[in-house]
């Protein structure tokens, strides 16, 4: 019972997100109620399974910590792009591709992380947090298109939820702050409802279980931009999961080795994958269930295997799945602030440890935010360049990801003159 109970928590610390990301995805690509509902239901059964992938360790894959995998906020600016401008269908081309690449890698990305310090992944996490935000905004107003778009109901909702998160997470503590994002959405969505602005719809017409199916959405397509972008998404949420991963090797008293590190990013790209084949999304280790585990002090890894079956289990009941789609698209809207921001305040918190180690890292910092932030804002910008250049410019976050990766490589991994200079004096003498 009182593993259960802890289960528990660790599935309601991680809910707001898993189910925030489907709803944001599905909404942004004009999905159906039945296909929303499917959209969430098989996320948050793949972030079971993916959860138990990595919990479950042996030979060939797992790192045998308890953390707990989730769908990852990096990939959805990218996957709103791909949909919008190829389809649904590339979306999980291209994730199939990122959860192979990073099968493949997983055995030597430790060596290849060098090419993604802070510097590099702050910026880019960054980047995606302020890409994010035009999103938020949208939906606060109702919803891009919505006939009631900025009315004064959606308004009052969306910022309603938002001022109730921010009081919530000001004057609570531990768990309760942990889930205020839940219990905002939870309220706002309850508000709604006495304003005549809920459809329950969707619940009664969902049936109790259903079978997932594989390629829900049809065949998978591929494009070789929407596929760099998955993959640059990808790499990143290896580095952020990573430092998650040191992060509980520490909580439990546990060195890490290079074996481990590969068996943990073997598993993050079958679960990867998995979410490809079963039209589900990119995962990563979740930061705010190693919170979770410094609170409780809980360290065991049955209890995150336990709330990995929860999850698997409400993924087979539409019913539970169909609940989170009847949440205003105001409503929504509000505690997307939230959500992204602290993406955007999580990347300025990677950069501050570095932005002053050196001048260079603040000519990176400055051109990939600025690069990213731009071509975001004007897409066409590079409309005339020939079609194997716009793979690297024709969206935002890879065009200041790529900026902030070849910067980093000519301001901190090629020796200046003077270094090289020096090295060869001192061998001299």
């Amino acid at each position: 019972m009182k593993t259960a109970a802890l289960s528990i928590q660790h599935v309601l610390a991680m809910y707001a997100g898993a189910i925030l990301v489907p709803l944001i995805v599905g909404g942004a690509l004009g999905l159906t109620s039945e296909q929303l509902t499917y959209l969430v239901g098989i996320d948050i059964l793949m972030c079971g399974i993916a959860t138990i992938l990595q919990v479950v360790s042996n030979r060939f894959f797992g790192i045998g910590l308890p953390v707990v995998l989730g769908c990852t906020f990096t990939a959805v600016g990218p996957m709103i792009a791909i949909g919008g401008e190829y389809g649904i269908s590339a979306i999980y081309g291209s994730i199939l591709v990122s959860g192979l690449f990073v099968i493949l890698i997983s055995r030597f990305f430790g060596k290849l992380v060098r090419f993604f310090p802070p510097v590099v992944t702050g910026s880019v996490v960054t980047i995606i947090g302020i890409t994010l935000i035009p999103v938020a905004i949208n939906n606060m107003g109702g919803g891009q298109g919505a006939s009631d778009f900025g009315s004064l109901s959606n308004i009052s909702l969306a910022f309603g939820t938002l001022i109730f998160i921010i009081v919530l997470y000001r004057f609570s503590k531990g768990f309760i702050r942990s889930i205020s994002i839940l219990i905002g959405l939870i309220v706002g969505t309850i508000v709604a409802a006495f304003m005549g602005k809920v459809n329950f719809a969707a619940v009664s017409d969902a049936s109790l279980f259903h079978m997932v199916q594989p390629f829900y959405f049809g065949a998978p397509t591929f494009e070789w931009s929407a596929i760099l972008t998955m993959i640059l998404v990808a790499m990143v949420s290896l580095v952020e999961s990573t430092g998650v991963y040191f992060a509980l090797g520490d909580i439990t008293d546990r060195k890490l080795n290079e074996n481990d590190l590969s068996k943990g990013y073997r598993a993050e790209g079958m679960a990867i994958l998995l979410g490809g084949i079963f039209n589900a999304f990119q995962y990563t280790a979740f930061s705010q269930n190693v919170g979770l585990i410094q609170m409780t002090g809980v360290k065991s890894r049955k209890v995150i295997f336990v709330a990995g079956i929860m999850l698997v289990g409400l993924g087979f009941i539409p019913k539970i799945a169909a609940l989170t789609t009847i949440i205003p698209t105001a409503v929504l809207g509000g505690a997307m602030i939230a959500m992204f921001g602290m993406v955007v305040s999580q990347g300025i918190k990677m950069l501050s440890n570095v932005i002053s180690d050196s001048q260079g890292n603040s000519m990176i910092i400055a051109c990939s935010v600025g690069m990213g932030l731009g071509v975001t804002v004007v897409p066409e910008l590079f409309a005339q360049f020939p079609s194997s250049i716009q793979i690297l410019t024709s969206n935002g976050i890879v065009a200041g990801s790529v900026t902030a990766i070849v910067l980093n490589i000519v301001f901190n991994m090629i020796p200046s003159r003077k270094a090289v200079r020096n090295l060869v004096e001192k061998e001299a003498s």
